[in-house]
């Protein structure tokens, strides 16, 4: 039963996508038939993202992964999961797109690599990714998941690791907060940096519950 509710809520959250603001569902409509990179992905383009003018979060990952890709339903797998728990929020919280929206840096599945997923498609965020800010001026804070939106967002630390843009959170808060990508692969590294579970992941939860009011 719950899980029929929650579906039901998620496709009533993919009808909410860009409400009140018909510049915004042109948008979303102009990007979900994009083809650009249509000759160099491993199946027909399917763009993932979840906006409304509204929403006060943004989350900014990597790319889709299969599992994404063949929902169309972004943070659809394990590192969705653990990514919510870091949040403190249910699915339906976490898919409400009037609070929080979701854009990764490339919207469509780039492909299998020798070490996992390609990165994403290079054409992608210079293509949409200001167009759509444009459109969202709720937003207080931006999550940035992963080392290729960290790169992008903060031009001045890209000679920076990852681990040392993490830690130093504090210095792009409180527009921006860098985190670690929650997937399974990253395992080793979190039991390497106990700090971050410990100390950033209360702050990301207590950030999440003042935006929301949960």
């Amino acid at each position: 039963m719950r899980s029929s509710r929650v579906s039901q809520f998620l496709t009533k959250c993919s009808d909410l996508n860009a409400a009140g603001n018909d510049k915004l569902v042109a948008l979303v409509d102009e990007i979900r038939a994009c083809r650009h990179c249509a000759a160099h992905l491993p199946h027909a383009p399917r763009p993932v993202l979840r906006v409304a003018p509204g929403a006060k979060l943004l989350i900014i990952g990597q790319a889709p992964g299969t599992k994404v890709h063949a929902s169309g339903i972004p943070w659809d797998d394990a590192s969705g999961e653990r990514l919510r728990a870091w949040m403190g929020l249910s699915k339906e919280r976490f898919y409400d797109t009037r609070n929080i929206a979701i854009m990764p840096m490339g919207l469509c599945y780039p492909g299998k690599g020798q070490s996992g997923d390609l990165p994403p498609r290079r054409e992608c965020a210079p293509l949409w990714h200001q167009r759509v800010l444009e459109r969202l001026p709720a937003v207080e804070l931006t999550l940035l998941i992963g080392a290729y939106a960290q790169r992008y967002y903060l031009r001045d630390d890209r000679s920076r690791s990852l681990t040392e843009l993490v830690q130093r959170w504090r210095d792009f808060a409180p527009r921006y907060l860098p985190l670690v990508h929650p997937s399974p692969r990253n395992r080793l590294w979190l039991a390497r940096n106990p700090w971050f579970e410990a100390e950033l992941v209360p702050v990301l939860r207590e950030r999440v519950q003042q935006l929301l009011g949960t």
